[in-house]
């Protein structure tokens, strides 16, 4: 569904492009880190309402549950929103596309960091990009932004350190920031 918008407001050379960078450099990263041994990082993670094959569904256990993932991950998911919003709502898009408007290199990596705590899903960044592309800001920084807000926010993070050790957590904050960056790059040679 979000490739379908981005061909209609970004256009089909931009959808495509980005489909291509992003699966072929998600395999790329993803043999990498297996390579690295870093399946050795996920944790051991047994749910307890599933241990005995012979306890039935709990609803109240699995209210219990989700609630306490919620509780640990909606201070994130709040924040990550607002900082989306603030954005949004009150800085300017002249002033962000001043900043972020021309072709030097720094913009794609600098795109690319911000675009982490942001929590912007890809059906709305499709828009905003947009957006951002009619005010003039440039499509390399456009796509690093896109990708890294979508591949990594605050919430997910959260969940991720749950099931993952620190070193993989980070791994993919570095993946995430990686692939934006070499996307965005990819998008200055187009």
């Amino acid at each position: 569904m979000q490739i379908r918008e981005m061909g209609a407001l970004l256009g089909l050379k931009v959808a495509v492009t980005y489909t291509l960078i992003t699966s072929i450099l998600s395999v790329i990263i993803g043999l990498a880190l297996e390579k690295l041994g870093f399946e050795s990082a996920v944790k051991q993670v047994i749910m307890t309402s599933y241990e005995d094959k012979k306890t039935k569904f709990s609803l109240k256990g699995a209210l219990n549950e989700t609630l306490g993932l919620m509780k640990s991950v909606y201070p994130y998911l709040l924040i990550g929103a607002g900082i989306g919003s603030f954005i949004h709502g009150y800085v300017p898009t002249e002033w962000i596309s001043s900043y972020f408007g021309g072709n030097q290199w720094w913009l794609v990596p600098v795109a690319a960091i911000i675009g982490i705590p942001l929590y912007i899903r890809l059906s709305t960044m499709v828009p905003l990009s947009q957006i951002l592309i009619v005010k003039g800001m440039a499509i390399a920084p456009v796509m690093a932004l896109m990708i890294s807000s979508a591949g990594a926010s605050l919430p997910e993070i959260t969940l991720l350190h749950s099931i993952f050790q620190k070193r993989l957590v980070i791994a993919f904050i570095l993946s995430v920031i990686f692939m934006a960056t070499i996307s965005g790059f990819l998008f200055f040679i187009l």
